[in-house]
Parts: C-alpha cells; structure tokens; sequence
C-alpha cells in the first residue's frame, strides 16, 4: 500500500545567516524521513543582495553559491557544492526536493540606467500622479563575477516595468518604465488597482525576451540541481498567462511528475479556485483561506464553531490540489503577512491537517525546530513527531466525521487491511472537556485503544459493534489508536 506524503518547508525567517542551513539539511535528511517526511521545500537557492538576505531578494538565478558576486561566494544557507550533497542526501532517503524560485522581481542591479517612468499611486497602480521624467534606476545586471557563465543573458530597464527608487533624487515611489508595449502586466491580482509590481525592479512578463530567459532558466535550474518540483512564489503579481506557459514547459522538460505548489496569498477561496482554472490545474495552491480559518479559531477560542472548520476552504473543494499548512515563514511572528496559530491550538491544527484524508500537508520548520531571531520561539517537535508517526503508520482508510457539536468535534479514519494496527480516532475541543461515542470498525472489537498524545491515561475497549466513547481534555487534542503493546 501507498504511504501518506508529507512536506516540511526546511526553514524559518530567522536562520542564522552562516551558511550552515544546506549542511543541515543534509545531516538531517535521514531523520526527517524516519518520521514520515518524504519531500522538503527549501528557501530560495540563487544569489541575493547579500549573504544574509533570505532569497527573496534575488540577484543572480544562474549563481547557486559559486561566483564571488555581492561580496560572498555562498548564499545565506551555503555553497552550491554544499546544496547539491544535500539534495543527494534527501533523494538517498527517498526524500523529494522542491525548491522555492522566486521570478517577480530582482534586486543589487550591477549599475543605473537613465530611462522614462511615470509615478503611480501607491494604492492605486492605474492612476498617474506625474507627467513622464527621467530616472537613474538600479536595472542593469551584468553579473560580471559569472562573466557569462550558464547564461549571456544580461538585464536592461526595458526588461523590467517598474521599479520603486531613483538614485538621481534618491526618492522612493512606484515608478512605472514607459517604452513602446510597455504597462503594467495584465492577469494578476487586482489588489491596489494591478499588483503587478510588488518590490525592487519588476520583471515585465509581456517582454517575450524576458519569458525565454525565464523558462530557459528554469529548465537549467531543475536539470542542475535534479530536484523534483518548485515552490512559486508570490504568483499573484506574475502574469497568469505565464506562470501557465512555465509549468506547461518545464512539465514537458522534465516530466509529468515534477512538481508545483503555488502561494497565490489570498484569503477568499473564491480566487483560489479561479486562479487554478487559469493554470488548468497544473499546480497545487496552499489552502490560505484554511490557514486563516485555523488563526481565527486560535484567536476566538470557544467562541469559535468548530464544525464550520474547513468552511471557505480549499481543502474542501479541492483537496487534490490543497497544501494544507499551519503556519509559515511569512506568517510568523513580526513577519509581512503575520497571523500566528496560538500555541494552545496548535497542536488541534496540525492534528486537523496531518490525520485527515483530504490535502497534501506542510509542516513549518519553525513549528517544528523553532524560531530564532530576537523573539524566539520554542518547537513543538514532541507533538509534532506524535501527529507525524500516527499519519505515517495509522492514518489511512475510510474517513468518518462527527462534526456535530460546536466546541467538540471528531473523526476517524477505519484503518488498512495491508497495516497492522492502522487506524485512529481523533477528538478536538475548543472548549470544555468533551466527549465522542464514535465507530472505528467491528474488526476492531476488543482492542485496548490509547491516546498516543499522552493528554489522557484512561484505556479505551471497542464493544462488539466497533465503537468506543473517546474523550478529551478542554482547549485539546487527543488521539486514540490501538496500543502496540495491546
């Protein structure tokens, strides 16, 4: 039989920017995958403004820690030798790698160029708030310290649509690059007008040069580091049309199993299920809309109906292509797009996205490891491993729910022939102490079941007719499976 897959996003905002992160990686890689984990999304591998930025902030796509380019020859997380034994000591272990490309925008530009724009309203992109002047603008890159190296392609104003700084008067603003065809892209999010533009110099993906280097990229990057699929970043300010002909292309280059998961940041499910229409479902979505149903949960408490959990939400209406994810880089505290699950509910969350059929789930590493930086968080590996071992060994089977009382819900999964002992009953309350009388199967009758998060110490027996009453504390999460000493 087929095991469960699970994703970890293999970083936090705050990691030390020593260089160490790749080494890591590869020293854990084995560990990772005796508990259940079987594909890890690691951050941005190109070179970026400096050593210790995170990759968001993307120089050179071609230099993965090879070139003495911005003063380091490494990235933030290490040297292209050290990242290629990575990716070999995931795949050694039957780990999968998807790499996080980010292709909105690029930044330290090698030179200025003198060219035209036209300020815009920083709320509103389509309305003008200036006659077209001249600009000095950070948009030529050369990349002199890989002279040509994978790639002669160099960068000019005319390859970019906006930009946000003029070191000529050294004032900030959203500058739109005006040319011949040139204009914001069309087919992104609506959002202030047009969202195309985000930060730094933005790609214009209405150039045609600008695709072919884009795809031809991508193409290179995939068959260099033979990794198995690609995180696209902030994909609501990329054209649609394109992000399109890029899947379209590299699953025809490296085949149909390489993989694609999409942050389209949107809170509504609405544009979430438009947005995998226009890419013919080619890619999979993280369930944003469910992260922000579980961070209201945590903040709302008892207050909170947790039978309307999965309402709004991706999972629900298209769980084959639903991430589902607690929390992440961006969503951590102090980040851009801050909405921390509490801790108290956690452990419920992960439990709601790990031990259901429904999803493709993604444990954060700083859930996971912790957080660092100047307000550090503590991991919950302890729980974390728990929830991992019971989707890996018990989680599997039919799915029935008890969603039925709104501080208390439950569900079980009936458990595999093929799996000695799977199976599982999961109870969650928001609330007060609660009950679930639930079935789990006649097969089961007689079996001494256990809640393996240790919460509670009762011993459960299954009647004759394959049902047990399961209890939990209040504000909890327990999950009863049979006991392997039983």
């Amino acid at each position: 039989m087929e095991r469960n897959n699970t994703i970890m996003q293999f970083f936090e905002w705050h990691l030390e920017p020593d260089g160490s992160h790749w080494r890591r990686l590869k020293e854990k890689a084995p560990e990772l995958r005796e508990k259940g984990i079987t594909s890890v999304w690691i951050p941005p591998v190109t070179k970026a403004i400096t050593a210790e930025d995170t990759g968001y902030a993307p120089y050179d796509l071609y230099d993965l820690g090879e070139f003495k380019q911005k003063d380091t020859v490494r990235t933030k997380y290490g040297t292209r030798q050290e990242l290629e034994e990575a990716i070999s000591a995931c795949h050694n272990v039957g780990i999968k790698v998807y790499i996080d490309v980010v292709m909105n925008h690029k930044a330290g530009a090698d030179k200025t160029e003198v060219f035209k724009v036209i300020e815009v309203d920083q709320e509103n992109r389509t309305e003008e708030i200036s006659e077209p002047f001249d600009i000095e603008g950070w948009t030529s890159f050369t990349f002199p310290g890989r002279k040509g190296k994978y790639s002669s392609f160099q960068w000019n104003f005319k390859h970019f649509n906006g930009t946000d700084y003029d070191e000529k008067t050294g004032n900030f603003g959203v500058f739109k690059i005006l040319g011949d065809h040139k204009d914001w892209n069309d087919h992104v999010d609506e959002e202030f007008g047009n969202y195309d533009y985000l930060m730094f110099a933005n790609i214009d993906y209405d150039h045609p040069d600008v695709k072919k280097e884009m795809i031809s990229w991508g193409k290179w990057l995939a068959d260099t580091l033979n990794c198995d699929g690609y995180r696209l970043d902030a994909i609501k300010h990329i054209n649609h049309h394109f992000i399109s002909e890029f899947v379209e292309e590299m699953l025809k280059h490296r085949g149909d199993d390489f993989y694609f998961i999409g942050e389209f940041w949107k809170h509504e499910l609405i544009p979430n299920q438009i947005y995998l229409d226009h890419v013919n479902y080619n890619i999979d979505l993280f369930d944003v809309p469910l992260h922000y149903r579980l961070h209201q949960a945590s903040n709302e408490g008892r207050d909170f109906d947790l039978t309307n959990i999965f309402e709004g939400t991706l999972v629900n209406s298209h769980p084959d292509h639903a991430v589902t994810f607690v929390d992440n880089h961006d969503s951590q505290p102090h980040e851009a797009l801050e909405s921390w699950i509490q801790d108290w509910f956690k452990p419920s969350a992960y439990a709601l996205i790990l031990l259901r059929k429904e999803g493709n789930p993604c444990v954060f590493y700083g859930d996971y490891f912790g957080i660092g930086g100047p307000v550090p968080v503590d991991g919950k590996k302890e729980i974390l491993d728990i929830l991992l071992s019971v989707r890996y060994e018990k989680a599997y089977g039919e799915q029935i729910d008890y969603f039925d009382h709104p501080n208390t819900i439950g569900w079980v999964r009936l458990g595999d022939n093929d799996l000695e002992n799977s199976g599982c009953a999961v109870v969650i309350s928001n609330g007060d102490e609660g009950e679930k009388r639930m079935y789990v199967g006649e097969s089961k009758a007689g079996e001494i079941w256990k809640d393996v998060t240790n919460s509670r110490e009762e011993e459960i027996v299954i009647d004759e007719k394959g049902f047990a009453t399961f209890p939990v504390h209040g504000g909890s999460v327990s999950v009863w499976a049979c006991s392997p000493d039983e």
